[in-house]
């Protein structure tokens, strides 16, 4: 027997656990209960400057920093960052290394005040395009208003012009921006701002993996060719990448150190945390808060919230399973749209609680015939 649906809190519709029967509702909170059991082991793992010693968290900010000066200068992007990066006693070898010219190169290009502004440009046009989208499920301004500051939350860091020369924060805020704008029937500007954040960080490719399975599952052949001619693209730059990027190394170069095992969820909660605002709240109340918001992302019916909760998810699994403890930044790759799920928590808890507490009972009368 299905629950009656309650009218919406901040929503424009139901959430998806609205009206869903007694025992169904108990498992998705018995689900619920789990995830924020698993998201509160970020208490138990060291803090990400320990768990990658010895390398600097300011490091990678200090080589492609020096980089950008020395391209200013007319030096050659490779030469520059590979001595910067022997400078900082970093890994050179295999050539994932070494992060792709795009950014530096066009940063190069401009001075610092404007390499900023342009950061900030982008990091407004996200918000704008996020504050759009949801008007149709959160038509009201208050809830929306609160949705594009929770977002904001997501991108601190850049709005905040820190680290301009971040590659994970300008490949988040695309990822961000590629997901506000893609509309069925209107994909190909979202393509195009995936493979430019695939451009910038090579980390973005697991974004692009996820949006092209979505097209491949939805049918859309003209979404998948054009992610397919982004993965052309990308693997074309990579190959010319890692010739030039061989050319100025050698074997006595500092290789990566390479996997480490792995690092659990916890690791990856705590990454996601340090890469938005609510790295300044008592880390138990984080874990919990990056929990709900990653569970928020269930409750809305809508395309765009499965490729963002499948987006969120492939991250996560990756720093759990598979990344090392120095590339803990790929956290910024998916901060900008995580805290967004906070906003349909309510929604989602109000109809998950009516319907597991549902206690109606049908009652079969027999007449007299």
């Amino acid at each position: 027997m299905r629950t009656a649906v309650g009218r919406p809190l901040l929503l424009a519709a139901p959430s998806r656990f609205a009206g869903l029967p007694r025992p169904r509702a108990r498992l998705f909170l018995a689900l619920l209960a789990l995830l924020l059991l698993a998201s509160l082991t970020a208490l138990g793992t060291p803090s990400l400057q320990q768990a990658a010693a010895p390398v600097d968290d300011q490091a990678s900010a200090i080589v492609y920093g020096s980089t950008v000066d020395a391209l200013r200068h007319g030096a050659d992007y490779y030469s520059a960052v590979i001595d910067a990066l022997r400078a900082g006693d970093q890994p050179l070898r295999p050539w994932v290394a070494v992060r792709l010219p795009t950014l530096s190169v066009i940063q190069a290009g401009v001075s610092p005040v404007a390499a900023a502004l342009l950061l900030y440009a982008l990091a407004l046009l996200t918000l704008a395009s996020w504050w759009r989208r949801l008007r149709d499920i959160l038509p009201r301004p208050i809830p929306r208003l609160a949705a594009t500051l929770l977002a904001a939350g997501g991108m601190g860091t850049a709005l905040l012009g820190q680290q301009v020369t971040e590659h994970e924060l300008w490949a988040g805020l695309m990822i961000a921006l590629s997901l506000a704008i893609r509309l069925p029937g209107r994909t190909m500007a979202s393509v195009a701002i995936g493979l430019c954040a695939m451009l910038i960080h090579e980390g973005a490719a697991l974004f692009a993996i996820i949006m092209a399975a979505f097209a491949l599952a939805e049918r859309n052949g003209r979404e998948m060719l054009g992610w397919g001619i982004a993965a052309i693209v990308f693997a074309a730059a990579l190959w010319f990448h890692a010739r030039a990027v061989g050319a100025v190394t050698g074997p006595l170069d500092q290789p990566w150190i390479g996997w480490p095992g792995i690092l659990g969820f916890g690791f990856a909660v705590r990454s996601l945390i340090m890469a938005t605002l609510l790295s300044i709240a008592p880390l138990s109340l984080a874990a919990i808060a990056t929990g709900l918001a990653i569970a928020g992302w269930t409750a809305w019916r809508d395309p765009l919230a499965a490729r963002v909760l499948a987006t969120l998810v492939g991250y996560l699994l990756f720093l759990s399973l598979v990344a090392p403890a120095d590339l803990s930044g790929l956290a910024y790759l998916v901060a900008p749209v995580s805290l967004i799920g906070l906003i349909f928590i309510p929604d989602a808890l109000r109809d998950l609680l009516r319907a597991a507490l549902d206690r109606r009972r049908i009652t079969v009368t027999r007449t007299a015939s």
